[in-house]
Parts: structure tokens; sequence; C-alpha cells
């Protein structure tokens, strides 16, 4: 790969696209620059009318968005879409393109690489698409290893197995209510108290209301960490010094940190709680081995470790090298 000398990160305001950029690139391997990326009113258009433009993009971003142009860019969600594509069309075509999540029919020739969800159930995959289970995330091994060196000592009283418990919550198409967070803490509680262990628990900003109830369902050891608490998020922390991760299903992101760990994951995933996409994100999970469903008893480990950023920067290695 020693045409690929400089790479772009189009990083904009959703912390999801963000992070799975982020994973893409450190896994890749190769310094690169942030492109941060601000939309102006005109970036709520739909992509076949912006074409391949800044015109959603405001004044501040896009002076930082001029040549020389890059060898790659990586972005990440729709909206960057036209954005790479006017990049691509400036360079006169020697800039690829590597976008994660599907950014729709308008200009997908023009990419080089779309890496598109297994949940987004796409009936034809294009010669410029690949599948990815999950989406690519930071989890890596140096940085469990870091957060391991950090918080074993405050969790160090309490008992194993630890049972890490991530939950996020509500999202535009689904409720999580107090019914569902009593009957999460329901689990986890009896699944720690029969093996004589402890909860780590951390929640969201999307958890609301219900985070009240799901804190008073947790009576085994444990320790809490309420969104919003003062001090250092423990969601790491958690990642790393927990035994057993039980996740819920309403965040993509999420749940494939938890299966970046290797470690045995059960995934939170009632029908009322999480739409058909997440649904399906679920299922693919775990049928592909990287969790299990959360039942009313501990399973066999899957010990399989999900990597969607190493596959991508695979794949992106292997474009170049084959176009060199």
């Amino acid at each position: 790969m020693t045409t690929l000398k400089t790479v772009w990160l189009l990083l904009d305001d959703r912390a999801g696209n963000v992070n799975q950029c982020l994973g893409v690139a450190e896994a890749l391997g190769y310094p690169f620059v942030r492109k941060d990326i601000k939309y102006n009113a005109i970036g709520r258009l739909p992509n076949f009318l912006l074409g391949a433009t800044m015109y959603g993009v405001d004044a501040s971003s896009r002076a930082g968005l001029c040549q020389p142009w890059p060898d790659l860019v990586i972005a990440a969600g729709r909206r960057t879409a036209p954005v790479a594509r006017y990049i691509k069309r400036q360079s006169q075509g020697k800039t690829r393109l590597v976008q994660i999540m599907d950014p729709g029919s308008t200009g997908a020739a023009e990419f080089d690489l779309i890496c598109v969800p297994a949940h987004d159930d796409k009936q034809h995959v294009a010669a410029n698409e690949m599948v990815m289970f999950g989406a690519p995330h930071r989890v890596t091994q140096e940085q469990l290893n870091q957060a391991q060196a950090q918080w074993c000592e405050q969790f160090a009283g309490l008992p194993q197995p630890r049972i890490g418990l991530i939950v996020g919550g509500a999202t535009k198409d689904r409720d999580f209510n107090s019914d569902m967070a009593e009957r999460l803490a329901a689990q986890v509680n009896k699944m720690a108290a029969a093996q004589g262990g402890s909860v780590l628990v951390t929640t969201s900003r999307r958890t609301g209301a219900a985070t009240q109830t799901l804190m008073a369902g947790i009576t085994v050891p444990s320790f809490k960490y309420q969104w919003g608490d003062d001090g250092t998020n423990p969601y790491f922390g958690i990642l790393a010094c927990s035994d057993i991760l039980v996740v819920t299903g309403d965040s993509v992101s999420m749940c494939s940190e938890c299966c970046g760990t290797a470690k045995p994951v059960y995934i939170f995933a009632p029908k009322d709680m999480i739409s058909d996409k997440h649904s399906r994100m679920v299922d693919a999970l775990v049928t592909q081995g990287y969790a299990h469903y959360l039942r009313n008893d501990l399973q066999e480990g899957t010990g399989r470790q999900l990597n969607a950023a190493h596959d991508i920067a695979t794949r992106i290695k292997q474009l170049f090298e084959n176009n060199a």
C-alpha cells in the first residue's frame, strides 16, 4: 500500500458515525486527518437533490476541504456522501471513497467501497459493497488493557463473576419503560445471585425515567453509574473488567462494542423495545455466534470477537493493492 499517503475522515455531528470512522482508520494503521463537518439547513435535503456538492456544508467546514486532495476518504452516514463525491470529482477520480453504511442509490457507483450492515437486509449486494455484521468500533485489546489497569482497583471488592450491564433506552421508534427496566434488572440480578457474583451497571441519556426502576432492581453487590453522574464514565472499565456482558439491543454501537471484547455477551431485546432493524441486527449477531439472547440462564460463552473495523481495513488494503 505504498500509494496510500493521505487519509481524510469526514466526521459529522453524530457520535456513532464518528466512532465508526475512527475505528476503521485506527484499524487501517495509517496517519489520518480529521475533517469535521458541520451542516447548514440545506444539508437536510435528500442526496439526489444535493448531488456531488458541498451545498449542505457550512462555510467553516468548506474552508478545510480543499486541495491537495487525499488518496482516501472514509466517511459514514447519508449526509457525508455528497461531500465525499465532491472530493472525488475535484480530484479527477484519484481520491478513493469508503462509505460506512449505505448512502442510498444516488451516486453509489462513485464509491469504491460501501460497507452495508447485515441488518439492512439488502437483497442485492453490488460489486463495490461488502456486508458487515454490527458496526465498526474502537474496542481493541490495548484499550481494554488500559481500562483494566484504570478501573480494576475500584471493582476489586466486588465478587466474581462480575456482570457488566450496559443500558441504552428509548429510540425514536420505541419506548424504554419501567416495566422493561424492571424485567431487565430482575433477570440480571437473578443471574448474578445464582453465581454469587456482582453487577457493574451504566446507563445512558436515553434510559430516562426508567433509570430509577432499573437501579432499584439490582440488589446484589454492585457498582452503579447513572448517566450524568459526576466522575469519569466507567463504560470502558466495565467492558474491560466484567466477566460477562449484558447489553440492550437498541444500540448497534453498544452491541458491537460488547461483542468486540470476545467475552460472553447477552442481549436484552424484547420485541416491544427494539425496532425491526435492530431486531435483525441482534438476530445476526446471535446467528453468527457473537452473542446470546438474554434468557433466564447462562449459556456457554461465545468466545468469538466481532471486529468489523478490522474486516473493513483489510478490504481497503486489498482495494489499494489491486489498483496500485
